[in-house]
C-alpha cells in the first residue's frame, strides 16, 4: 500500500476523529479509505458509461 499525504480542513478532521471515537472506524486512515472507496464506487459507473459512449461515438464517426 502506498502512502498519500493530504490536507483537510480542521472541521473535517474533527468529524473523522468523532467517528473513530464512536467506534465507526478503527482509525482515521480507515475512515478516509472507506470514503475513497465509496467515491470510486459512486463515480465509476458514470465514468464507464461516458467511456463507452465516447467509444461508440468514435466508432460511428469514423465509419
Amino acid at each position: 500500500m502506498q502512502r498519500v499525504t493530504l490536507r483537510l480542513p480542521e472541521q473535517q478532521l474533527k468529524m473523522i476523529d468523532v467517528m473513530v471515537d464512536q467506534g465507526e472506524f478503527p482509525s482515521a486512515s480507515e475512515a478516509i479509505r472507506t470514503a475513497i472507496r465509496d467515491l470510486i464506487d459512486q463515480r465509476s459507473d458514470k465514468l464507464l458509461r461516458n467511456i463507452q459512449l465516447m467509444e461508440r461515438i468514435g466508432a460511428t464517426s469514423s465509419a
